[in-house]
């Protein structure tokens, strides 16, 4: 990657992080941090919704497995540290964890939210925000066809995994959590770019499996036929739908 597109990617990741960081500040209404909690932040991306809750007077850690974002949010004064959600080794410590747009990355969420139990102490919340089983179905729709058309299956390159209601709770009260309140969201969401831009950033396993030389013939097809249920007035958008949770540890 040249250094002129290396800096174009960059800023291309910036914008779409922002967009996370957006649609999380509801997630971080429902948990309502209050002053002297200490809050685990179960994949905090940039960490600029961990460095609110520092803000607030909490006292916060925040993990990724991604080692850039762990620098970004080390340079906003967070306590951010490189670790995979699936193997936490916290014990009865925190009064909160917080996870918005985490869980869905993750492979074995059973481990990850039989973590996030054990991190808790008795009477602590776990609030957070994922994928419903419907998220991003038009994006999806479109790469299926367009990865079809050149003979590949989509079914192992998902980079998430989606829930229903009944599976995400089942999850959450399997691991010793009640679950308090779950409501399904519909958010089509404006992109501060392309669909492609957004894909290069956020699905790039689709990608992981076409030459080099392929990817921006895929991509300009991908965007025509994304076209007709994604676009209009003159943006972008995707089809997010949300199931937003909030569980209490028995």
């Amino acid at each position: 990657m040249s250094g002129e597109v290396e800096k174009d990617f960059q800023e291309i990741q910036i914008r779409m992080a922002s967009l996370m960081t957006g649609m999380g500040e509801p997630v971080l209404k429902l948990l309502d941090p209050k002053p002297g909690e200490r809050i685990l932040d179960m994949g905090c991306g940039l960490g600029v919704l961990a460095e609110e809750m520092v803000k607030m007077g909490c006292e916060v850690v925040a993990i990724d497995v991604n080692s850039q974002a762990v620098e970004a949010a080390r340079q906003r004064n967070v306590d951010a540290r490189l670790m995979n959600a699936e193997a936490m080794t916290f014990r009865d410590e925190f009064d909160a964890v917080f996870s918005n747009a985490s869980l869905h990355w993750m492979r074995h969420t059973n481990r990850a939210i039989e973590g996030v139990s054990r991190a808790l102490k008795k009477g602590g919340r776990f609030v957070g925000e994922t994928g419903d089983r419907e998220n991003l179905k038009n994006v999806i729709a479109a790469v299926q066809t367009a990865l079809e058309r050149r003979g590949i299956e989509i079914e192992n390159l998902h980079p998430w995994l989606f829930y229903t209601q009944d599976s995400l709770t089942r999850m959450i009260e399997n691991h010793g959590m009640k679950l308090k309140s779950m409501e399904t969201l519909e958010r089509p969401t404006t992109l501060p770019g392309t669909v492609s831009e957004w894909m290069s950033v956020y699905a790039n396993n689709y990608l992981s499996c076409l030459h080099p030389k392929e990817r921006e013939a895929f991509l300009d097809e991908l965007m025509e036929l994304a076209r007709p249920t994604l676009f209009r007035d003159g943006k972008w958008f995707a089809d997010y739908v949300r199931l937003r949770f909030h569980a209490v540890k028995s």
